[in-house]
């Protein structure tokens, strides 16, 4: 009888070690999980900021070449011409 107790006993011991090794993995993946929230977050935070960066460069582009600079000159001749024809369709839609 006491080899039975003594294998009982050796098998609630190591049942006892699972759980808390399965406790501390919940609780390192619930860690992981609020990190990779965050991760995203800045992620999403950051790719907002780029994208107003560069809608600010080429503002900043486009005002440059209109004050005298000849780098940029056809992007604004670009520019400028997609602009009239957005306005003149705006025009055309009231007129109808």
């Amino acid at each position: 009888m006491s080899v039975i107790a003594e294998i009982i006993d050796t098998l609630e011991y190591k049942v006892e070690k699972l759980f808390a090794k399965l406790k501390g993995l919940e609780n390192n993946n619930q860690e992981l999980k609020s990190e990779l929230t965050e991760a995203k977050q800045t992620i999403q935070r950051q790719s907002g900021e780029i994208e107003a960066l560069k809608k600010q460069y080429e503002t900043l582009k486009i005002a440059n070449s209109l004050l005298g600079s000849n780098d940029n000159k056809r992007d604004t001749k670009l520019k400028i011409n997609s602009l009239i024809r957005e306005i003149d369709h705006c025009i055309a839609q009231l007129s109808d």
